[in-house]
């Protein structure tokens, strides 16, 4: 007969009360919603959801830009624009779209997909990533402010010395321009970092490098070209403000400085900072492409090398920007053969995406017509690009609207479109509605006419010899119906957007009116954030998934018989995870990202104006960095807070209850965690 030894139950410790933090350093309390909330919020998805927001309301800035740029031009001796405001608008235009529409709209992705496609809570460092959002929305209001305050920088995008010098540009706008990306390239820096890291110490168990999805590589390519890229133009940018501000003369070559070291460290940044543009978008198709073809991504390994391969070559080509201004028959034909040999990874990318399509069976749904109409779009830009390998072509071309034409085919039909295809296709997993899908097609046919009309023509103009940068021309340079006709396109692509926008508020207005479910999975795809909820939960992933296969999730969905024929092998409702897990830790929101960030504008206004303002704005920034050290790790009080780790199935003694006798054992159970911390800074 067994012999039960009676014991004692254990005594539970009254814990010791929480000593709350004092005063400002105590972290927000209460419950995280309302419009507030986004101001303190660490969270992934919320900064993912303001920089999309941010970026579609400098869209609109910038395309207003661009619509008085072709205003101007749509006749000759148009008199709409003076000289000096349609340098300062094409200007502006170009810095507003380069910087804060395509590369904080793929931020914006980056930050909301990345950690859900690895199996992660949140980024490595969340308060890291507000900030990094913060600022460069500072960065970017700064900027703009310049209208404001005498007039916008006049220089080109590229901002070329020695027109970028005091003599030549007497306003603040340039001095705006060199700030304000200084500022915003904080962000940039910052946020690569964070993404990096979250990439390299984040994955789930099993996730490795050749089982990541192409989005997720193409980001990580992404991160490290702006990890290295930044440097240069941070370098090009304060010289140029010592230039303007200080009174030294590293470009003014009267004084002993040069121009040309401007327009090297500028295109070192620049050529680059294209492929920082369309990388994301080119993994946002990779991802779409397979699921509305019904098969698997031709090619992987090809497409993941590939992106690594323009990663690397995109150092390699900058001067075929520069071949008209005097560079040497060897330097010219280095560069020419490298801008012809980043041809070949790119190809590799567009032949992948046509056969994923090939045998496939097709659905042209919305994201699916984007995804088509980046691949059709940029392969008409990269063959154009093509030309300039050639240096006599090059330097016929360069400085004429078929260079314009080349950019936008590129930045518009390649990044653009791809990021309009990430919107419809990852609404509903963000927003838990879907986009009116009518209208979505009826956006993207609009879109795609009023591109062709308006950047197709460029091409004849340029190799008509219509130069860029003139804000006139004369009616008897032959240049006024493809003017005429490019004009009309931009209203078009302007139609598109609004089209777009109406379509977001009537899709919103309607789910409020007659609310509906969407499916965790609607468009029966491949990768783990599709086996959530839609919405995403909070806290993204209950328990992190454990990853066997590439496409881990279209795997567990099918399989094959002995036949080797693909067959349906779980339903998608009993793979997707179920909501309302609890006890999850979580990380806790911020005042002092936002206070952080704050002080930086106060000092661009100081170096420029006053330096009182430098003054207030450094006292900003210290209390910032002194209430970032000093906040504590987590509030007590908050739902954030550390729960026991426990999980949704977790049991937590309430007060006064009793720890139940323990039979037959001399250890204490231990509660296992069944959910891991993320990461905090």
């Amino acid at each position: 007969m067994a012999i039960v030894e009676a014991r004692t139950p254990l005594a539970i410790e009254a814990a010791e009360p929480e000593v709350k933090p004092f005063g400002v350093f105590a972290r927000p309390t209460g419950a995280q919603t309302g419009w507030k909330s986004w101001l303190t919020s660490v969270d992934h998805k919320k900064i993912g959801i303001m920089y999309g927001i941010g970026s579609m309301f400098f869209f609109f800035i910038g395309g207003g830009e661009a619509l008085l740029i072709r205003l101007q031009l749509a006749r000759p001796n148009q008199k709409l624009l003076s000289a000096e405001l349609y340098n300062q608008v094409f200007t502006m235009h170009g810095v507003t779209m380069v910087f804060l529409v395509v590369m904080p709209m793929a931020a914006a992705f980056a930050n909301y997909l990345l950690p859900l496609q690895i199996g992660a809570r949140d980024v490595a460092f969340p308060r890291l990533n507000a900030f990094s959002f913060w600022c460069w929305l500072f960065g970017s209001l700064f900027f703009n402010s310049s209208w404001f305050l005498g007039g916008g920088a006049d220089g080109g995008w590229f901002n070329y010395a020695p027109n970028n010098g005091v003599l030549y540009s007497t306003s603040h706008g340039i001095d705006f321009y060199a700030v304000g990306l200084l500022i915003a390239g904080i962000a940039s820096l910052v946020s690569s970092v964070n993404l990096i890291v979250t990439v390299l110490n984040l994955r789930a168990p099993g996730l490795t490098w050749f089982k990541l999805p192409v989005f997720t590589w193409m980001t990580l390519v992404t991160q490290f070209l702006l990890l290295f890229a930044l440097p240069v133009i941070t370098v090009a940018l304060f010289l140029l403000m010592f230039d303007r501000l200080f009174g030294s003369n590293f470009f003014d070559a009267a004084n002993g400085g040069d121009p040309m070291l401007w327009q090297h460290l500028f295109w070192i940044f620049g050529h680059p900072e294209v492929y920082i543009m369309i990388l994301p978008s080119f993994g946002i198709v990779s991802e779409i492409i397979p699921v509305f073809s019904r098969k698997p991504l031709f090619g992987y390994p090809f497409m993941v090398v590939s992106g690594i391969a323009i990663g690397f070559m995109g150092w390699g080509v900058w001067a075929h920007h520069m071949f008209a201004s005097g560079m040497g028959p060897m330097s010219v034909m280095a560069f020419s053969l490298s801008t012809m040999f980043i041809a070949v990874p790119t190809g590799v990318k567009i032949l992948n995406w046509l056969a994923t399509m090939y045998g496939g069976r097709l659905k042209f749904a919305t994201p699916m017509l984007f995804s088509v109409g980046l691949v059709s779009m940029f392969t008409i830009g990269g063959l154009s690009g093509v030309t300039h390998a050639f240096a006599p072509a090059d330097t016929q071309q360069t400085d004429t609207y078929y260079i314009v034409a080349h950019f936008h085919y590129v930045l518009f039909g390649g990044a653009l479109l791809g990021l309009f295809a990430g919107f419809y296709f990852w609404w509903p997993k963000i927003f838990g509605y879907f986009l009116n899908e009518r209208w979505g097609k009826v956006h993207f046919w609009v879109t795609l006419v009023g591109f062709n009309l308006t950047f197709g023509p460029m091409h004849v103009l340029g190799l008509q010899g219509m130069s860029r940068r003139y804000f006139t021309y004369s009616a008897d340079q032959g240049f006024s119906f493809w003017n005429m006709v490019a004009t009309v396109g931009s209203f078009i692509i302007a139609v598109g957007l609004l089209i777009f926008m109406a379509n977001v508020w009537k899709s919103h207005k309607a789910f409020k009116k007659e609310p509906y479910e969407v499916p965790a999975d609607p468009w029966d795809a491949r990768s783990l954030e599709w086996m959530i909820p839609s919405p995403v939960p909070e806290y993204n992933f209950d328990e992190i998934p454990e990853v066997h296969e590439l496409d881990e999730f279209w795997h567990r969905k099918y399989g094959h018989d002995e036949d080797g024929r693909l067959v349906r092998i779980a339903k998608t409702e009993d793979i997707v995870q179920k909501p309302g897990a609890t006890g999850i830790h979580l990380p806790s929101p911020s005042y002092w990202p936002i206070i952080l960030s704050a002080g930086l504008p106060f000092i661009g206004y100081g170096v420029i104006f006053d330096y009182w303002w430098a003054v207030l704005g450094g006292l900003i920034t210290v209390a910032g960095f002194l209430g970032w050290i000093l906040e504590p790790s987590t509030d007590p009080e908050d739902h954030h807070a550390d729960h026991g780790h426990g999980g949704h199935d977790a049991h937590q003694l309430e007060a006064g209850e009793e720890q139940p006798a323990l039979v037959g054992s001399t250890d204490a159970p231990a509660a296992e965690a069944s959910n891991e911390e993320t990461s905090g800074d």
